[in-house]
């Protein structure tokens, strides 16, 4: 099994080689309604999912399923414009296998975006959160099997999971632009259901912030191959419970176009320190 795994990525990272010109320096995986962030980048190519080898295909409305290699305020980027998830039926390594291909293309920086829903009764819709940590509660870990020691070693530090060097220059861009951005825990869970609102009491008692059903695999299998991660959250809604109204993905969808300016503006101060 972990010879066909690096079999595959060598397939992979092969094919994109390629396709494009120069390797990329910086990742960036772009959630529900934040993928508009690639039309940003220059002198691109366009590499859609169903055309790389072994490659899942996304099925989320608003995830476009391509991957774009090009130019962003200076540096060359890699941009998942779409990515997988658990909830989907995919497996764990199916949904950090575009990690561990940007891992193999050379990266060092990884952003990884989401939306998410509220759970910090400070928060409001439209908020930008820098993750400072993570509450793993999806029941699952992508390194879980034998450990492929080709990318990693089997136990991974996750004391700094989300580099606080990446996360000092977001703040401190978002701080130069005039953006109010929070801090915070993200919780992640399965899904594909929303929480039910006495699973959000539960969640704000362990101490998240915000909650969702992505990042943390991506989060766990860069770190274990020496990849520094930045993940900022867009909170799109509040969790269950939090107002009196019903959870639907299209207000999340909508919510992440209102503040896309906003992201981008702070993606491009970031992107430019590094």
């Amino acid at each position: 099994m972990i010879n066909k795994i690096i079999r595959e990525l060598e397939d992979t990272k092969k094919y994109i080689l390629n396709s494009i010109t120069d390797k990329p320096d910086i990742g960036i995986i772009l959630g529900s309604g934040l993928g508009v962030m690639a039309e940003e980048i220059k002198n691109k190519t366009t590499l859609p999912y169903n055309k790389i080898p072994h490659f899942p295909i996304t099925t989320v409305e608003g995830h476009k399923g391509q991957m774009i290699v090009g130019d962003f305020e200076g540096k060359k980027v890699v941009a998942m414009q779409g990515r997988f998830h658990y909830y989907e039926g995919y497996s764990m390594a199916d949904v950090v296998y575009p990690v561990r291909v940007m891992g193999q293309l050379g990266i060092k920086n990884l952003i990884i975006t989401n939306a998410a829903g509220g759970i910090n009764l400070d928060f409001q819709p439209g908020d930008l959160m820098v993750i400072k940590d993570h509450i793993n509660l999806m029941g699952v870990n992508p390194l879980m099997g034998k450990n492929i020691g080709h990318l990693g070693e089997r136990f991974p530090d996750m004391s700094e999971a989300y580099n606080l060097a990446l996360r000092e220059i977001a703040l401190a861009t978002a701080k130069d632009l005039t953006i109010d951005v929070r801090k915070g825990v993200y919780a992640a869970v399965t899904g594909p259901s929303y929480e039910t609102p006495a699973e959000i009491r539960y969640l704000r008692s362990i101490g998240a912030d915000a909650v969702g059903m992505s990042t943390v695999p991506e989060t766990i299998a860069a770190n274990h191959m020496g990849i520094k991660v930045l993940g900022i959250s867009c909170i799109t809604n509040m969790a269950a419970g939090v107002l009196d109204a019903k959870l639907n993905h299209e207000e999340v969808v909508e919510t992440a176009n209102k503040v896309k300016d906003k992201f981008i503006n702070v993606l491009r101060g970031v992107v430019r320190r590094l």
